[in-house]
């Protein structure tokens, strides 16, 4: 029995589709008497009767470069930890930091705060000594004249936030965050607390909670906090709203940022891209605008230009932004970026030949864009230039040669070209270094067809099975089911072509599981898959052949006459053979 049906080849590509990518921002401020500095905190001592101000680092998360679409949820970057952060704070904090207890909000507004006791001349004294301990880092020193302040004057706040600070230093985060929550409780209108309490929380993977104590600081410090202080607050809440995902808080935050400092050109990007994700587009145009009037040459801000644009359903305006922007930016590798940006919202509007014009012209402004190379051999093949793809993959693969997936498309073109002997080699090439289960799938499934198509039935068996084994495709599936026919194993050829009909049931895999189940005498099984192509397509001369020839095995000589003669008039030569 011949095989019926042929699967039509197509090339493995790449994607070529941009990323997000997150920075981390550093600010600080230095204020007042304590001058030490703790991981990741902002953290502040003052003498008794003097407002405490927060005196270091905060870790702020902003969202950074373009959009893939309206739609896209930035990536976050994990907090630093204390030794990421130790050269810029002078911090001695040993080991990993204990697992702190979930910090407690302020206490309600109904409940009156207890009354704050002063603190004597003497107890202000030790007072002094303790800050003075601190200062020189003897942390052990300053836990130990901390906790006898306590001991002595509970009700007064200061020696709870330096006996905080001082276990912080000591990396007792829990019990740092007890004695944050008793200062809290004696000074529940200062935003220093719940601030701090939400950097512990966040440490200690209590997301929410901190969250809702840098909400709670950003309440408080208003009108008591000085410009970078109030940043410092926002940027922490910021960087949680971006964690969550509430893109529509995150935009209010980035407003106040803004106002406070309504020259950073980064914080303005930062609000026109949060407002972008919040689906306020158009919204966030003014402001983009004002930034790129501000600094024509930021890549970043016209690249968010062209997706807004995109997200409104205008991608003509979108590449005219993205043309105009190339012009202005400064370096070869922003110039590509911009065109291969320009290449796909050509091509996602069908237009290949000017999107393989974009990555071409991508590749001329970046000769070391490997990126590019690969994008327009993705074009190229897209528009069966077949020698141009493998052109533009193996500059890829020259600039990239530890890319799996740029071999494996290059392999996927060359088996195209009948090149069978180079996509094999380009295949192993690719499983050497150990991509992915997606690209690896891809790579053993050009091997395997390379395999097929060289007669090498076993060695295209092996490579199409652990394929669809690591991914299950229907095309996999069909390959395999073909390989096995060829091998003559029909009972495996109709269980390969009966998965990939299961997952794509396209005319030419039920044509070929139709053959498979014929050779394997399962007539009936057959009958039905072919009267259902005949169904679908009276003008299947194939379908109608087998399904004649499925007929006659089960003695249905009248309804075999029929299906032959059908087969015979529509232009079959075997259907003809078989009615002499």
């Amino acid at each position: 029995m011949e095989k019926a049906g042929c699967y039509a080849e197509g090339v493995l590509t790449t994607s070529g589709g941009s990323q997000v990518k997150q920075k981390l921002r550093f600010s600080r401020s230095r204020r007042a008497a304590l001058t030490g500095l703790l991981p990741g905190l902002l953290l502040s001592f003052a003498g008794s009767g003097s407002a405490q101000t927060m005196i270091d680092t905060v870790t702020s998360v902003g969202i950074q470069n373009t959009l893939n679409s309206a739609t896209t949820i930035p990536k976050l970057p994990t907090l630093p930890t204390a030794g990421q952060n130790a050269a810029a704070q002078n911090a001695t904090a040993q080991g990993a930091p204990a697992q702190a207890t979930p910090a407690s909000t302020a206490p309600s507004s109904t409940t009156p705060p207890p009354p704050v006791t002063p603190l004597t001349p003497a107890q202000q004294t030790g007072l002094d000594k303790a800050q003075a301990a601190y200062d020189a880092k003897n942390y052990a020193q300053a836990r130990s004249g901390f906790e006898a302040l306590v001991a002595q004057n509970y009700g007064n706040p200061e020696p709870h936030f330096g006996l905080a600070l001082s276990l912080l230093a000591l990396g007792n985060d829990k019990g740092a965050a007890f004695e944050l929550r008793q200062f809290v409780t004696l000074a529940p209108d200062r935003y220093e607390g719940p601030y701090n309490l939400g950097v512990i929380a966040g440490r200690g993977g209590d997301h929410a909670g901190a969250l809702q104590l840098y909400g709670q600081a950003a309440t408080l410090m208003a009108g008591k906090a000085s410009a970078s202080a109030q940043r410092q607050v926002l940027e922490a809440l910021a960087t949680e709203q971006t964690r969550m995902a509430d893109f529509t808080a995150l935009s209010a935050t980035l407003t106040q940022i803004t106002a406070l400092a309504p020259d950073d050109l980064n914080a303005a990007y930062r609000l026109a891209q949060a407002r972008t994700l919040a689906g306020q587009g158009a919204e966030a145009l003014p402001g983009l605008y004002a930034l790129l009037q501000a600094d024509g040459t930021r890549m970043d801000a016209a690249l968010l230009l062209a997706d807004i644009y995109m997200g409104q359903g205008l991608p003509d305006r979108a590449v005219r932004e993205l043309d105009a922007a190339v012009k202005r930016v400064k370096k070869a590798s922003e110039r590509s970026a911009l065109l291969l940006r320009k290449a796909d919202i050509l091509a996602a509007g069908n237009d290949t030949r000017g999107a393989v014009l974009a990555a071409s012209a991508a590749t001329k402004a970046d000769k070391y864009n490997a990126r590019a190379f690969a994008r327009e051999g993705e074009l190229r093949a897209l528009r069966n230039d077949r020698p141009g793809a493998q052109a533009a993959y193996l500059n890829a693969v020259r600039l990239a040669p530890d890319n799996a997936m740029y071999r494996t498309a290059l392999a996927g073109v060359r088996l195209t070209l009948g090149r069978f002997d180079e996509a094999a080699a380009d295949s192993a090439l690719a499983l050497k270094l150990k991509p992915d289960a997606a690209t690896s799938a891809r790579a053993l499934y050009v091997r395997g067809i390379a395999a097929y198509r060289q007669n090498r039935l076993l060695d295209a068996v092996i490579a199409l099975k652990e394929s669809h084994k690591r991914v299950p495709n229907a095309d996999t599936a069909l390959w395999l089911g073909l390989s096995y026919y060829a091998q003559q194993d029909y009972p495996a050829a109709a269980g390969a072509l009966a998965d990939s009909v299961r997952l794509n049931p396209t005319p030419t895999a039920r044509t070929n599981l139709a053959s498979a189940l014929l050779a394997s005498a399962r007539y009936p099984e057959a009958e039905a898959v072919l009267r259902g192509l005949v169904t679908e397509d009276p003008k299947a001369a194939d379908a109608w052949y087998m399904l004649g020839l499925a007929q006659r095995s089960q003695r249905q000589d009248d309804q075999a006459r029929v299906s032959l003669k059908t087969a015979a008039n529509l232009g079959s030569s075997k259907a003809k053979d078989a009615l002499k």
